[in-house]
């Protein structure tokens, strides 16, 4: 099959298309690259600032699309899948329609449905847009619900939502805010991650007060939306317990860098402080676990049951409080034994329902199920 995969969100179509080309389809990547992150694409689709970046890239992309006819399937990261104007897209999405074979929509980061079902209907007991019944009223998550709730922005998810032959959801918190509209069309398929060489779980770590090595935990922070997503009250929580219990513990902080060098600093730690409000690990959490490090964030049982694991739970998973984030990382200071069976267990999940050849065969299926061509 001739693939489109258009956008690009933390490394998810890059690592799928390599699993997709391994299986013999051909495959083009056109993405921004996921801004600062910079993943591999093979066309490049970065906005430059302002309105004559905008103008740039619209012109660009004009100059594209005759090229983007005559695929198989066309699959969109998001119903933003460009940095333009959602004016804009409606009639790129339109022109890709006419001229291609499938259209599949990524329920993927950030959108009409999650804003809207986290904020009314609350399926989830917290989430980026509620704790329990309350909705929150950080600036960003204000900022976010502006942004989509009746606007063009959520018109054009929705129009794309109902006019696509498939959804992917790829995280239970999505699924279960597309399920009550697109109970037919919806598939979900877990993340895909690409590592064929899992290496041995490292040494366990040793208490301190023996003088030896400390557990090293790694935090990425993402520039300006640290209180959204929780960031901040999982540093906050390290840092407590690293003050009570010196030399036991070091914090590996990694704040806006490359993705290369944001795994270099990852490697060298044993756990992984991520996304205090989700329920699933997502696509960073997902590459810590692959190299045996331990994940302290999102890992409730309805994670585990989406994907029917029922062994393995390599997961700390924690309430969105701080009083929780210091619990867990303090019973794992005090317990560095826990950490081989951890690791393992970590790697072994990731193996299980993530290996990016897996995912590229649900993918394979999903397509060859539409019988749509161009």
């Amino acid at each position: 099959m001739k693939i489109l995969l258009l956008g690009e969100y933390s490394n998810v179509h890059n690592t799928l298309a390599r699993g997709l080309r391994t299986l013999g389809h051909e495959v083009t990547v056109a993405s921004n690259g996921d801004f600062w992150k910079n993943y591999p694409r093979d066309t490049d689709l970065a906005r430059r600032p302002g309105k004559w970046g905008g103008l740039q890239l619209a012109v660009k992309v004009g100059c594209l699309l005759p090229r983007w006819r005559g695929y198989d399937v066309v699959q969109f990261i998001n119903p933003m899948f460009l940095e333009l104007k959602a004016e804009r897209l409606l009639p790129i999405y339109r022109y890709l329609r006419r001229h291609n074979g499938m259209m599949v929509l990524g329920a993927m980061g950030m959108d009409w449905y999650w804003v809207h079902e986290c904020t009314y209907r609350k399926p989830l007991r917290y989430s980026d847009f509620n704790l329990g019944a309350a909705v929150r009223t950080d600036p960003i998550a204000e900022r976010d619900r502006k942004d989509w709730i009746d606007t063009p922005k959520g018109r054009l998810n929705q129009l794309i939502a109902q006019d696509c032959d498939a959804i992917v959801s790829v995280l239970y918190d999505d699924h279960v805010c597309y399920q009550p509209y697109f109970p037919e069309k919806l598939h979900f398929i877990p993340l895909p991650i690409e590592a064929p060489h899992l290496p041995a779980p490292p040494q366990p770590v040793r208490p301190a007060d023996n003088g030896d090595d400390c557990l090293r935990l790694f935090i990425g922070i993402s520039k300006g939306r640290s209180a959204y997503k929780g960031t901040d009250i999982m540093l906050r929580a390290a840092e407590d317990v690293q003050r009570r219990y010196p030399g036991s513990l070091t914090i590996v902080k990694a704040e806006g860098v490359p993705f290369e060098q944001y795994q270099h600093m990852m490697n060298s730690c044993d756990a992984i402080l991520d996304q205090l409000y989700s329920y699933t690990p997502a696509m960073n959490a997902l590459l810590a676990m692959s190299k045996g490090i331990v994940l302290i964030g999102g890992g409730e049982p309805e994670n585990y049951e989406i994907i029917g694991e029922k062994e393995l739970r390599p997961i700390i998973n924690v309430e969105p409080s701080y009083e929780s984030v210091y619990h867990e990382l303090e019973q794992l200071v005090l317990h560095p034994e826990r950490l081989p069976e951890l690791k393992r267990q970590s790697m072994e999940y990731v193996r299980r329902h993530h290996d990016y050849l897996k995912v590229a065969r649900q993918y394979e299926a999903l397509y060859l199920s539409s019988g749509r061509r161009p």
